[in-house]
């Protein structure tokens, strides 16, 4: 089969997005398929022709103004005209049966480029971008608080935090948001499949987006390389026991939630904190003040994040934000360390409370939570193990591979039916 994979994002430099649709390409190249890749850009482009691990990596981008707004505009409505065309070239040169997009900019150039080809397109959501003009959910960037819905009024609320004083003045921009939404909502609905990578954004999509709901949904998580995971460890960072937390330092992954967690845990061991954001000087200082060993390491690269992951004693998960299917604790699950985590979003899909990991509902309960998995280190064993066990039965990159192609044999079969 000739695969097309149209992506935001790409190793070597990129998020979980990019890394998830790599270990996809992957593995369908490892399973004898032919795979292509798209780059949609809407800044600072890589050089079009870059390869990593083999695969070569066709560039669709524009230059978008840094302006908000129009900059949206550009990366948006702009990007989407000039990527489908190229999106469709670079189907035609791969000779693509099937093109499979992979996040916000790519799919709805993706669908469109489908349609011309005349082959079936497939659209992965990872976040909530075609229900939530942010992509978050969140209402207010420094609060817990979670939008019901994008009505013209919950726009202009969720426009008061991020534009502070000057809030009025974006107003205007309310129409445009609510038209964006619209477009790439009714984009994603002439997907010949959508796949939600987890139960609850597959819920989510259904309540809130009717248009999308109404089409071909599938829950099919994102793929996980367990071997490699483990084999590429590499030698552990620190001696001795240590908890880590990994990602953003912003109040949506619950950064501000870490440092009273593991006080209120008592935590008698070093606290490693890998990445960066807006909190990290407040961190950095709480930390200080409360005397607490945190080595704050921001961002590294990707062997030495998973070094510090894979020989961690417990990874404290604080995160309040509607996680999708964090690959964090993917990843920690693969290689066996024992999670606490906040129950948020699609985190219940990968860490059931006392079986693969402990899970709750408040920044109290993690730490005690936190606490327990410290002196009982039984318990942290056998729930490691069993997460262990679970990734490799349902997210390992071969199983998740087969049910993909599962979906895009039968997509195209019925579009040779069709004509």
């Amino acid at each position: 089969m000739r695969i097309l994979l149209a992506t935001d994002a790409f190793p070597p430099v990129c998020g979980g997005s990019g890394w998830s649709t790599y270990e996809l390409a992957r593995g369908l190249r490892q399973a004898g398929h032919e795979v292509g890749v798209v780059q949609v850009v809407g800044e600072r482009p890589r050089r079009d022709g870059e390869t990593y691990d083999g695969f070569r990596i066709r560039i669709v981008g524009i230059g978008a103004p840094a302006v908000p707004f129009v900059r949206n505009y550009w990366r948006n409505e702009r990007l989407w005209r000039r990527a489908a065309a190229g999106i469709g070239r670079a189907a035609a040169a791969h000779g693509a049966e099937i093109i499979h997009a992979q996040h916000v900019f790519s799919s709805p150039a993706a669908v469109e480029a489908a349609a011309a080809a005349r082959v079936p397109a497939v659209c992965t959501v990872r976040d909530y971008w075609p229900v939530c003009y942010w992509g978050t959910l969140i209402l207010d960037p420094a609060s817990t608080g979670l939008c019901p819905g994008c009505s013209a009024r919950m726009m202009t609320a969720c426009l008061r935090p991020r534009a502070g004083a000057a809030w009025p003045a974006t107003l205007p921009a309310v129409p445009y948001m609510r038209a964006n939404l619209a477009r790439k909502q009714r984009a994603l609905a002439r997907a010949d499949a959508i796949v939600a990578v987890g139960s609850v954004i597959a819920r989510d999509l259904r309540e809130r987006a009717p248009l999308v709901a109404g089409g071909r949904l599938e829950v099919i998580p994102n793929p996980v390389n367990v071997s490699a995971l483990r084999r590429e460890a590499g030698a552990a960072p620190l001696k001795g026991p240590y908890a880590v937390f990994v990602g953003k330092l912003e109040a949506n992954k619950g950064a501000d939630a870490l440092l009273p967690a593991v006080e209120r845990a008592r935590l008698p061991w070093p606290l490693a904190v890998v990445g960066d954001g807006a909190l990290r000087p407040r961190l950095e200082a709480e930390a200080r003040r409360l005397s607490r060993d945190a080595r704050f390491l921001g961002w590294v690269e990707r062997e030495r994040a998973m070094a510090w992951l894979s020989h961690a004693s417990l990874l404290v998960f604080p995160s309040r934000g509607p996680e999708s299917l964090s690959r964090v604790l993917l990843e920690a699950a693969a290689v066996g360390v024992p999670i606490a985590a906040m129950n948020t979003g699609g985190t219940g899909d990968i860490v059931r409370h006392g079986v693969t990991g402990l899970l709750s509902e408040t920044p109290e309960g993690l730490g005690d939570d936190v606490a327990r998995l410290v002196s009982d280190r039984g318990l942290a064993a056998d729930l490691a193990r069993r997460a262990r066990e679970h990734v490799e039965s349902r997210f390992d990159t071969p199983v998740v591979v087969e049910r993909l192609l599962a979906l895009y044999r039968d997509l195209i079969d019925r579009r040779r039916r069709d004509g």
